[in-house]
């Protein structure tokens, strides 16, 4: 015998989702529309666990919808469904409220699956990327359950502490990054424009020019004399690296030499260990098993290097091996988290635990990050400005040496 998940509408108009145990999909089908329901779907036994259950769907090619009109439309729908007003009728309000017309289209079509009988999980994960399928493990976890508003606020709550990580990511990186462009604005206008310039008045000076100057006069009369073949070769270049990127083995590279600078390696794994933490709490907390929350939660492991090493893990969980055992395989891992979720595995609240781990780790993410920009921005002025200070030597030293020749006589 096997477990089906079936989708079904009840004789009083109602659509459920229940688990049927049966030698095949033929057997279940016939038993339950012998007991007056009419049939939506039959998930088979190999599909129906809910990491495959959420997997199917569209190609996912489509955009992703924001992260701010995402949450405020599940914070909208727990409001709705805690209010007593049905899953279809609440996803008519929203659509037609959304203020985002990508999220209406989403919305629309969602809308019009629920109404053949789709149940709402199983018409999130159609959309493909659109949604990760953290949140459509979670609403079928909480259509099973019964308590789908509860699931959706703990969804927006593990969605809000991620928009606050990634703000707080961009927002350090910003000024570093205003800094470099504006140092390299100037170093280029300087190379490209006054220089070139200013060595007419050097022609006079014949050998006597300090090296300095000679160094930057050549290459700036180097740029300037091929500007129109270095140009295009610098754009070309960087367009190729943007394709590269974007390609598999591009991504696992760069994973890769991410990983190999200081502090930098630090902070991704601790930014790694606090995202799969509340991922993992997030899936738990919904009633999803290990092994499946796992699976799912590994998918947020942005770094495609450390999901590699993180392969082994699943197997290990379902051959029965404890999971600080299974997660120390990985090699990456915090020697202190795994502690920490030892001993909330060996106490029975490891869901409690993983919570601690990710809000511990967030911490330390951000001390990490205040510490890299903390030696970022110095490293650009110094860098910068000692290549700013060497155009202006290479420019003013022959004037210097120009009037003190004429002074000494």
């Amino acid at each position: 015998m096997a477990e089906f998940i079936c989708r079904m509408g009840t004789p009083a108009g109602e659509v459920v989702t229940r688990n049927v145990e049966a030698v095949g999909v033929q057997e279940a089908r016939a038993r339950l529309e012998k007991e007056g329901f009419r049939i939506f779907s039959i998930v088979p036994p190999k599909r129906a666990g809910i990491a495959a259950f959420t997997r199917g769907g569209k190609a996912g090619t489509n955009a992703r919808v924001k992260a701010g009109d995402f949450m405020l439309f599940n914070q909208q729908l727990a409001a709705l469904l805690r209010a007593g007003i049905p899953i279809l009728q609440s996803v008519a309000m929203l659509r037609r409220r959304a203020a985002s017309a990508r999220l209406r289209a989403v919305l629309a079509d969602v809308e019009t699956k629920i109404r053949s009988g789709v149940a709402l999980s199983a018409a999130f994960a159609e959309q493909g990327a659109i949604f990760p399928r953290i949140y459509t493990a979670s609403i079928l976890a909480g259509e099973r359950s019964g308590a789908l508003d509860e699931v959706l606020n703990r969804y927006v709550v593990y969605m809000r502490r991620g928009v606050e990580v990634r703000r707080k990511v961009r927002g350090a990186l910003a000024y570093p990054l205003f800094l470099l462009l504006a140092s390299a604005g100037m170093v280029t206008f300087l190379t490209v424009y006054v220089v070139p310039r200013m060595s007419r008045l050097f022609e006079g000076f014949g050998k006597g020019l300090p090296t300095v100057t000679v160094m930057v006069v050549g290459l700036s009369s180097f740029v300037s004399q091929n500007i129109y073949w270095l140009a295009p070769l610098l754009i070309g270049s960087a367009v190729a690296f943007g394709f590269w990127s974007r390609t598999a083995s591009g991504k696992l590279n760069i994973d890769r030499f991410l990983l190999k600078l200081p502090i930098i390696s630090a902070l991704l794994k601790q930014l790694a260990v606090a995202q799969i933490t509340r991922s993992l709490a997030t899936l738990l907390a919904g009633g999803i098993t290990l092994v499946e929350s796992w699976e799912i939660a590994a998918e947020s492991i942005t770094n495609r290097e450390l999901r590699a090493r993180s392969s082994a893990i699943l197997p290990m969980i379902r051959e029965g091996r404890s999971f600080t055992e299974s997660l120390e395989s990985a090699g990456w891992i915090p020697e202190l988290a795994l502690d920490m979720i030892g001993v909330g595995e060996r106490s029975g609240s490891l869901r409690e635990m993983l919570e601690e781990v990710a809000s511990f780790y967030d911490a330390e993410a951000e001390v990490r990050l205040e510490q890299f920009t903390t030696v970022l921005e110095p490293a650009i002025l110094l860098v910068m400005g000692g290549v700013v200070v060497t155009i202006l030597l290479a420019i003013y030293l022959p004037i210097i040496q120009s009037i003190s020749n004429v002074t000494g006589r």
